[in-house]
């Protein structure tokens, strides 16, 4: 396949995974897109820690440009255009990205993107959420938990770069307490500090805020 993509890319685990798999299927990934909202109750896109994204363009050695977004609801449509317009100016014939679960984000990109005649490649579209969390230890993806907020969830974790027994934390809790193990609901954030494509493993400084009684974050302040 030498379709080339453009990766709608937040910085997190499934945005990493679904670009990994392109690269891995054969696809030429040409540029990665981060949309950066304005408001942190998105409908379409996370917010914390995305404008940190280029770092980790940077050592997978893949360009990125920033879209901004008002984080409006009823404007994230055009923002998404906007982006998806210079992603085709810059050669992409399709964009993949990470979603898995939600069916507005799933169908609002795939409606942007038809306007435009791109391909769309949702890899993890409907995956095991259990199975999921295991393979992203098993092959290597190392990421922190930058916020949580569903009742239940082991906030110890926030701020902490995942191990497969947090994994098996989190899912332990994920069917106690009702929230997604993968986070598909907004339970949780994630950023990548190291990946198979990642020329070297990026070290995050930063520090863990208590927002409120279910509600955790941590804030980056530098990356190395």
């Amino acid at each position: 396949m030498n379709y080339n993509l453009c990766a709608l890319y937040s910085g997190g685990k499934d945005s990493t995974y679904a670009l990994h798999w392109a690269v891995f299927k054969g696809f030429n990934v040409i540029c990665l897109i981060t949309i950066l909202p304005k408001r942190e109750d998105s409908w379409m896109f996370q917010y914390p820690n995305v404008e940190f994204t280029r770092y980790q363009a940077e050592v997978l050695g893949i360009p990125i440009f920033f879209q901004e977004s008002s984080g409006l609801k009823e404007k994230e449509l055009e923002d998404l255009f906007l982006a998806f317009s210079k992603a085709k100016e810059l050669g992409a014939e399709g964009i993949v990205s990470g979603a898995l679960l939600s069916d507005y984000q799933r169908l609002n990109i795939n409606f942007i993107a038809n306007k435009l005649n791109l391909k769309t490649f949702s890899p993890l579209w409907r995956k095991n959420q259990e199975n999921y969390m295991r393979e992203l230890i098993d092959e290597g993806f190392e990421y922190v938990i930058t916020s949580a907020s569903a009742y239940g969830f082991p906030f110890e974790l926030v701020g902490k770069e995942v191990s497969r027994e947090d994994i098996e934390k989190i899912i332990l809790a994920s069917k106690k307490f009702g929230f997604n193990p993968a986070f598909e609901g907004g339970e949780a954030e994630t950023f990548v500090t190291y990946a198979p494509l990642f020329k070297r493993k990026l070290k995050i400084i930063g520090e863990t805020i208590k927002l409120g009684e279910f509600e955790w974050r941590f804030k980056i302040k530098h990356i190395l």
